[in-house]
This record gives structure tokens, sequence and C-alpha cells, in this order.
């Protein structure tokens, strides 16, 4: 089980390196990931700024799962 847990892990990591290369490419259509943490970061509902609490909350959460042993 642990096997496949690091498998999927590793997996993910290509994938997203594979995008990021596309999106880095000359005259590319996709977002960078820069690109996109920008655009979360920017969204607004009247004046609480959800895009930076919830990539917060994805952080946090993030750390407690891998991080917090």
């Amino acid at each position: 089980m642990r096997t496949l847990a690091i498998g999927g892990f590793l997996a993910s990591l290509v994938l997203f390196a594979a995008v990021e290369w596309a999106a880095r490419r000359e005259g590319s259509r996709i977002p960078t990931l820069g690109e996109v943490c920008a655009y979360v970061m920017r969204y607004e509902v009247g004046s609480v700024p959800v895009g930076r609490i919830g990539l917060f909350g994805f952080w946090w959460w993030l750390g407690w799962h891998f991080l917090a042993r």
C-alpha cells in the first residue's frame, strides 16, 4: 500500500512537471502555476479575500497531512 501511495505521488509530480513545461513553451495558452496562484489570490467576494483564505487553507491542510509527525 505504501508503494502505491509513493507511486501516486511520483506520478503526480511528473504530471505537474509536464504541464508546467507545456505552459512555459512559446505561445502556449496553458497558464503557469504562478499565473494560476495570482488569479486565485485576486478572487474576492465583496471585501472578503476568499482566494487568499482558500490558498492559506490549502497550505495548512498540506502541512498538517504531510509535515506534522
